[in-house]
C-alpha cells in the first residue's frame, strides 16, 4: 500500500466519527471529510461562520454564493440546517456541545499539544480562527495533516517548536503515512500505509507504541 491522498485520509476520518455526532470540520483538507460521511448517520456538521447541518461541498448548478463553510467553499444545506449569529457559534463550539472537531496541523507534540496558527516566521501570517477555541470545547480532537513538512521534517515531534494552540488536546492524528492514537501511555500507531512501524520509528523522534 503506498501513502495515502487528502481524499483517503479524509474517508479514514469520516469513518471513524460515531453516527449521531455533532462535528466541526476546519478549514483546508478537514473539509473534505464531508464530502466522506455516511447517508444516514445523523452526523450534524457545524461551520464556525454560523450554520449547523451543512451538506457536502457545493457543485454546479448546486453553488450559492451566500452559502458557504468557514473556508468560503461553497456547501449544501441538509433538511433541518439553520442559521445562526457566529457569537452563538462560538457559544456552542466553547460550550462543549461539539463531540469532535477536525484540524489541520504545522505540529502535534507526543503529549497531544496542538500548533496550527502560526509557524513563528517574521513573513508569515498568524490565522488563529476558532482553533483555540475549538481545541479546548470540543469533546475529542481530531488532526489531519501530511506526517512530513515539505523539507521532510516530522510533523509529529516530542515537543511543539511552533507557538501553541492547546495543550494536550489532540485525540488521534490521521496522516498520510500512519494513524495514531494519542494516549496517555503515549502515541500508539494504529495503521499504517506504504511504511513500516520499524521505519516510522526510525524517522520520528517519538517513542511509538504498537496497538
Amino acid at each position: 500500500m503506498s501513502s495515502l491522498d487528502k481524499h483517503a485520509m479524509a474517508a479514514l476520518v469520516a469513518r471513524d466519527i460515531e453516527p449521531g455526532s455533532y462535528v466541526n470540520l476546519g478549514i483546508g483538507q478537514p473539509t473534505l471529510v464531508a464530502d466522506h460521511l455516511p447517508a444516514g448517520a445523523g452526523i450534524v456538521l457545524h461551520t464556525e461562520n454560523g450554520m449547523l447541518n451543512m451538506g457536502p461541498a457545493a457543485t454546479g448548478d448546486a453553488v450559492d454564493p451566500d452559502l458557504t463553510n468557514a473556508g468560503k467553499i461553497p456547501v449544501t444545506e441538509l433538511p433541518g440546517s439553520s442559521y445562526f449569529h457566529h457569537a452563538d457559534s462560538f457559544a456552542m463550539m466553547r460550550g462543549g456541545h461539539l463531540d469532535v472537531c477536525v484540524m489541520g496541523a504545522f505540529q502535534v507534540s507526543a503529549r497531544g499539544d496542538l500548533a496550527n496558527w502560526h509557524t513563528g516566521d517574521p513573513d508569515a501570517i498568524p490565522a488563529v480562527g476558532g482553533a483555540m477555541d475549538l481545541a479546548v470545547g470540543a469533546k475529542s480532537v481530531y488532526v489531519m495533516m501530511t506526517l512530513f513538512a515539505k523539507d521532510g521534517s516530522p510533523k509529529l515531534v516530542p515537543s511543539c517548536t511552533y507557538p501553541l494552540t492547546g495543550l494536550a488536546c489532540v485525540d488521534r492524528v490521521y496522516t498520510d503515512r500512519a494513524t495514531f492514537l494519542i494516549t496517555p501511555e503515549g502515541v500508539v500507531v494504529r495503521e499504517t500505509f506504504g511504511i513500516t512501524f520499524e521505519e516510522l520509528s526510525e524517522r520520528l523522534d517519538v517513542t511509538l507504541l504498537r496497538p
